[in-house]
């Protein structure tokens, strides 16, 4: 038996879906069955099977050949990564050809397994599960748009409500309109007037989910300079995004920056994408759009987990296990989740539902950074965080969590070359995150990373409204000048005297 690298959690095993759509073939074989999943292998194939299915009826012969040769390398793929159990899921091209049933069953024979089709509500319905599962809470209407159908379906917390499958995927829409993105406006505005439920995303939150807008929202960070490439929870203002959408919905995308990144049979689909997101935008009124990297797969694991995993925090789920896989102590990153909160608590600082969450998970990952070098853990800490595969947080949520720990590594006024990163962040996360990372500057010193310490520190009110940190008699030789000097930062940060003492003794006082 092969062992196991300590680079990946011991207790997970790992399991593989391929998605058969009407435009890709997905592999996704993930690190096990998790509240936040893991990738730990990705590949597709565009196969088109839906193209020229308005006109035939049928799967495209040609797609159809080549599908079947790549699900022989998907199984054994699938075998190679050690998954122990392969879930095939199949939608709107599959189960509305004339050919599918057929192509369905070669596939099985050469898959193992057997292949579940889902119903337009049973695709509606894993999508939503996959925006429920990405968003903390979600509320609004998601969309996922395919290569041959279009889900809309409200999400409202963990309630999912009404929903509507349209024929309105790329490459049907491609075929219904002709190959014109012109006609395709005025099919998409037809059939959106019978999706009664987007009236009810007014002013609500439309969540983008599939490939082709996945795309367009690409192509959207690369013309505004966006400085985080991170898809998931990337938003776009409806005002500002109009003329962009526009644009290429016309067609005129050759000189969009970054389209060179985007492959010739993705980008064909782009007007037709765009064309349907701007009377999504027409008939929702939403407030902005949200673009999801969860969709049916993702949802569809979702549906696996037990009630009680589905109710785990995403993001702290997946920042506790970077830091089982890269903290010196994972006890001691707990151990600072419960002083950090009494502190904030101490100075009379408030905090949202979000921002608790988003302390806990940059205490969870504040020693990710430890095996670099010491003048680039800072650096580093703060890339790993801002381009992590998280999800459950927002793009200004992220930056609060990464600059809390280049903070803590750089020191408290040293951006460390985060200057345009800094910019998603709000003023409040930026003052949140100094203040915690000068937190952490203080407790490192004391508990040398360790756990055991921090659970024995103590604030008490003295005269003169200052504050002292009081530290047990057994661990008295802990304190000294480097502590209290970053005691001393924290409260000019602050707007606090503090004071660092061992139990029953006066001050700590520097030599001068």
């Amino acid at each position: 038996m092969i062992a196991r690298s300590q680079g990946r959690l011991q207790d997970r095993r790992p399991i593989s879906v391929i998605d058969i759509g009407s435009n890709s073939i997905r592999l996704v074989v993930y690190e096990g069955i998790a509240r936040s999943p893991t990738v730990l292998f990705n590949e597709k194939m565009l196969a088109g099977l839906g193209r020229g299915i308005v006109s035939t009826g049928k799967l495209d012969p040609e797609a159809v050949t080549r599908a079947i040769e790549e699900f022989r390398r998907f199984r054994a793929l699938s075998d190679q990564a050690g998954a122990g159990d392969l879930y095939v899921i199949a939608t709107a091209a599959a189960r509305e050809a004339e050919n599918g049933i057929d192509f369905i069953h070669r596939a099985e024979k050469i898959l193992g397994t057997e292949i579940r089709v889902l119903s337009g509500r049973e695709e509606a319905y894993y999508s939503a599960l996959g925006v429920i599962s990405g968003f903390h809470p979600a509320d609004g209407i998601a969309g996922d748009l395919g290569g041959g159908s279009l889900e809309l379906i409200d999400v409202a917390g963990e309630k999912i409500g009404d929903g509507i499958t349209l024929p309105l995927g790329g490459l049907r829409l491609q075929d219904m309109a002709k190959n014109s993105p012109l006609a395709a406006a005025k099919i998409a505005r037809d059939e959106l007037a019978r999706a009664k439920l987007l009236k009810g995303g007014q002013g609500r939150v439309f969540y983008a989910v599939g490939g082709t807008w996945r795309n367009l929202a690409r192509l959207h960070m690369n013309t505004t300079n966006y400085p985080l490439s991170v898809m998931h929870h990337y938003e776009m203002g409806i005002e500002s995004s109009l003329p962009f959408l526009r644009q290429v919905a016309k067609g005129e995308i050759d000189k969009i920056k970054g389209i060179e990144g985007v492959s010739k049979v993705r980008r064909s689909l782009l007007p037709y994408g765009a064309a349907v997101m701007l009377e999504i935008i027409a008939a929702m009124k939403p407030s902005k759009i949200v673009v999801s990297a969860l969709g049916v797969r993702e949802g569809f694991l979702y549906s696996l987990l037990s009630p009680r995993e589905q109710k785990l925090d995403p993001l702290i789920s997946a920042a506790e296990e970077l830091a089982v896989l890269r903290a010196r102590s994972v006890t001691h990153a707990h151990e600072l989740v419960r002083w950090t909160g009494q502190t904030f608590a101490t100075f009379g600082i408030d905090e949202t539902e979000d921002e608790a969450r988003y302390r806990h998970a940059a205490c969870l990952l504040a020693d990710i950074g430890w095996r670099a070098h010491p003048e680039y853990r800072g650096t580093q800490s703060l890339n790993i965080i801002a381009h992590a595969s998280f999800i459950g947080v927002d793009h200004p949520g992220r930056l609060y969590l990464a600059l809390a720990n280049l903070y803590r590594h750089e020191g408290i006024f040293n951006d460390g070359g985060a200057a345009e990163l800094r910019t998603l962040a709000t003023p409040r996360y930026l003052e949140r995150s100094r203040l915690l990372g000068a937190m952490f500057r203080v407790v490192y010193l004391l508990s040398a990373a360790m756990p055991g310490v921090i659970p024995k520190l103590r604030w008490e009110n003295r005269d003169n409204d200052t504050l002292a940190l009081v530290i047990p008699t057994e661990c008295g030789n802990l304190i000294g000048e480097r502590p209290a000097g970053r005691l001393a930062q924290l409260g000019k940060l602050a707007g606090r005297k503090l004071v660092m003492e061992v139990e029953g003794e006066p001050p700590f006082t520097a030599f001068k």
